[in-house]
């Protein structure tokens, strides 16, 4: 059971979501709280994801998903906005979010959604605008910064970080390469540290730019 914790300070989207998730079967929604209340609930609770409102009158979200962060083994975190231009969705993945959804995110979608976060995967909402991207690293001249960090990797690396930035688990790619599990989760603190980066979204986002648009090379270096 993947148990979710849900943050909104609005009670209608609180309701929504936990309704959604526990029709899923394998999901769970542990509580659903607003802001105030999101690091106790996750201290107690103890979810494997949290789905984390950006912005909430009593608490920023960017102030609990930094605090979410600094705990000894923190949960996915994913940011939930109404607008797919949020300013603070660039903050957000930088401070360490695994994606952002929008709200309106379609309710058949969601459970699959949590699924890949559970995973290790990355959500990005497929109306993310090119210009959070871009503002995320800074396009006028990084395209080809991002280029040359790419280089810097094997191509069984490059292989693993396009299957990342396609949003799979390690499991799906171990799967897909014909790894083990272990040697994935290796390949992807390389890219980690190759590429200068902290988690799976910073890293997708290095491969959109660097056009890694193609299909992995499976038949790379082990």
């Amino acid at each position: 059971m993947i148990r979710v914790l849900v943050v909104d300070d609005e009670a209608l989207v609180r309701t929504g979501f936990t309704h959604i998730l526990n029709a899923a079967g394998d999901i769970g929604a542990v509580a659903a709280v607003p802001g105030g209340q999101a690091i106790q609930a996750v201290r107690e609770l103890s979810p494997d994801v949290v789905l984390l409102d950006i912005r909430m009158p009593d608490v920023d979200g960017l102030t609990v998903l930094a605090e979410l962060r600094r705990l000894p083994n923190p949960p996915v975190v994913a940011m939930l906005t109404t607008f797919d231009t949020d300013e603070y969705v660039e903050a957000a993945l930088r401070s360490g979010a695994s994606g952002f959804l929008l709200k309106d995110t379609d309710p058949e979608q969601l459970p699959h959604l949590i699924r890949t976060l559970a995973e290790g995967g990355t959500v990005l909402s497929s109306q993310v605008t090119r210009t959070v991207v871009n503002a995320f690293l800074d396009q006028g001249g990084r395209e080809p910064y991002a280029v040359r960090l790419v280089a810097r990797l094997s191509g069984r690396e490059r292989a693993v970080l396009t299957l990342m930035a396609e949003g799979l688990s390690n499991t799906d790619i171990g799967d897909g390469l014909h790894l083990s599990t272990g040697t994935v989760k290796g390949h992807v603190s390389a890219v980690f540290e190759k590429l200068q980066v902290d988690n799976r979204v910073q890293a997708a986002l290095v491969a959109e730019r660097a056009g890694l648009l193609g299909p992995p090379d499976h038949g790379a270096d082990r």
